[in-house]
């Protein structure tokens, strides 16, 4: 620390290169906080709530339908508490941009889903109701909806038996997410499943479900009831894939592509490119300073005090860089979430970004100062004096 004021007036001896070199810091930050926000968001479908629960789909497809009979058989299955289903249904409200994750669900979904926390009144209203239903609070912030308001919205697969693709619903309820509850769960439309079976064209009453939705006895029981609901339809045209909600949803995710691999690439470009760019600058300033490091240590600077005065300044640089970055990642990700209008659910920036993000602004500094400091540590003060 008592070189420090040594080190600073070194990093800004060249007040341009090292503004233009803290900007690209800044940037690769700024996105490596952007980027993990995003990972974070596509990867936290797991919530300890959910570990007493299975999804049974298709084992070739997620859009294959199952047939209806299967819930009495899996219901009987030793470990089952209860069985419920659901069906995609993918509608857009007033215009294209607006999506919503709507669901067409079994009458005892909200049983199972305990984190949907729905006021009684509304439950009951929920139940009355055919056409009946119910959204996440932020999803009715997003569109102004309340409680009484009539939603129509426009499937993009599945139309009415008269032909019209626009669905209206009546909004009886507003629910709120339970702590836990995983990420975007406040975002969704949940409406009844014998109203989308009795008003779809592609569908006959009672015969399919998109998916089954398995609450268990015990999660202990999670592998043993899985093989066994797998087994009731084995060699059939209607095989089954049961596995953890958490694993389910991960797989979900993946249909869009590896999110993780995807941030990994580009993080690893990014921070190849900026170890680079900032070796470079190091070791440029390094060499314009060889006379002022001779003259350190003919006053009586150590070689070691040398090389640690390099390697700091090379720490310093990233992490004056990295720290304003990724503080002004922490302001925009809430900002660009609210922006997309609920379709982007990141994160705030947490500590284990912080964490991750400043141990590689210590190692990418240590890295980038490593060369010119040894170079420093091992220079020759007669040969440095004389301009050799």
């Amino acid at each position: 620390m008592k070189y420090l004021h040594l080190v600073w007036a070194a990093l800004f001896r060249r007040k341009a290169r090292t503004f233009f070199t803290l900007v690209s810091i800044l940037a690769a930050f700024l996105l490596f906080g952007m980027l993990d926000a995003t990972r974070a968001a596509f990867s936290s479908g797991g919530s300890v709530i959910g570990v007493d629960r299975l999804i049974t789909t298709s084992r070739y497809s997620i859009i294959q339908s199952l047939p209806a009979s299967l819930a009495t058989r899996m219901q009987a299955v030793p470990g089952v508490k209860s069985v419920g289903y659901a069906n995609w249904f993918g509608g857009i409200y007033q215009d294209p941009k607006n999506f919503v994750l709507s669901f067409a669900v079994s009458d005892n979904y909200l049983d199972i889903y305990h984190e949907i926390v729905l006021p009684p009144e509304q439950r009951k209203a929920f139940e009355a109701t055919r056409t009946g239903a119910i959204v996440g609070e932020a999803l009715a912030k997003r569109f102004g909806w309340k409680v009484g308001d009539k939603i129509p919205l426009q499937s993009t697969i599945f139309p009415q038996r008269n032909g019209d693709k626009t669905w209206p619903f009546d909004l009886v309820g507003i629910y709120t997410p339970a702590k836990g509850a995983a990420n975007g769960t406040d975002q969704q439309f949940f409406f009844h499943h014998k109203y989308f079976e009795d008003a779809n064209a592609f569908q006959s009453v009672g015969t399919t479900v998109g998916w089954y939705v398995v609450k268990l006895t015990s999660p202990d029981k999670a592998d043993a009831v899985a093989k066994a609901i797998d087994a009731l339809s084995a060699n059939s045209d209607h095989e089954t894939k049961t596995q953890t909600e958490q694993a389910f949803n991960a797989s979900f995710a993946k249909q869009l592509g590896d999110i993780g691999l995807i941030v990994s690439a580009i993080m690893g470009a990014v921070f190849f490119t900026l170890i680079l760019l900032t070796g470079n600058t190091m070791a440029q300033a390094v060499r314009e300073r060889t006379n002022e490091l001779a003259v350190l240590k003919t006053i009586g600077f150590s070689s070691g005090s040398v090389l640690g005065m390099v390697l700091a300044e090379g720490m310093l640089l990233l992490l004056l860089g990295g720290v304003i970055g990724l503080a002004l990642a922490g302001v925009l990700v809430p900002i660009v979430a609210k922006g997309s209008g609920g379709m982007l659910n990141l994160p705030p920036i947490g500590t284990q970004t912080w964490v991750l993000g400043i141990v590689l602004m210590l190692v990418i500094g240590a890295l980038v100062g490593a060369l010119p400091a040894i170079r420093a540590m091992r220079l020759n003060i007669v040969d440095a004096l004389a301009g050799r």
